[in-house]
């Protein structure tokens, strides 16, 4: 297994983290507005296939670095509505995500006292945006094993061009 995002499938980004469990507890924070916000987005998810997915992007929550000014219009109080697709506790997530042909799922499953989470992106249109949230859900992934592990907070801003620029020479065209 790689930190780094793999692409399985045309415009589909894998991401995998083994985490400490146990599963019920990663599950939480994907599923809790209050939990997910500390790492991704906040917002209620209604817990059924078909329910609304209303994310609240505000990345202050996320990291203690200033953002860049070419992200500033993606990073406070951006709100997304989205539809859950997948719902199976506490193994199976999923929801719309940017577009309505963009499904991105979490998949739990447990090893040992550990839990493999798998981010899988599907759907996305450009090679652009290929890239651009291959480094997202990379640096997404890293946050929630911090916070899972009782770390410090980690880089987020200051790692997304060095991955930006390793996406770039490593995303499928």
């Amino acid at each position: 297994m790689t930190d780094y995002a793999t692409f399985p499938e045309p415009r589909t980004i894998r991401v995998e983290r083994i985490l400490p469990g146990p599963i019920e507890r990663v599950w939480a924070y994907l599923t809790e507005a209050d939990k997910r916000a500390q790492w991704f987005a906040g917002g209620e998810i209604e817990p059924k296939v078909g329910g609304k997915a209303d994310l609240l992007f505000h990345h202050p929550n996320i990291t203690d670095e200033p953002t860049p000014a070419n992200y500033k219009q993606h990073a406070e109080n951006v709100t997304s509505q989205e539809r859950v697709t997948h719902y199976d506790p506490p193994r199976l997530l999923g929801y719309t995500f940017g577009g309505k042909d963009s499904v991105v799922t979490f998949e739990l499953s447990p090893e040992g006292d550990k839990v493999r989470l798998i981010i899988t992106q599907t759907g996305l249109p450009t090679r652009e945006e290929l890239m651009g949230n291959s480094g997202g859900w990379h640096l997404h992934a890293d946050l929630l094993g911090y916070l899972l592990r009782g770390e410090p907070k980690g880089p987020f801003w200051s790692k997304i061009g060095e991955l930006n620029k390793y996406y770039g020479d490593h995303a499928p065209e």
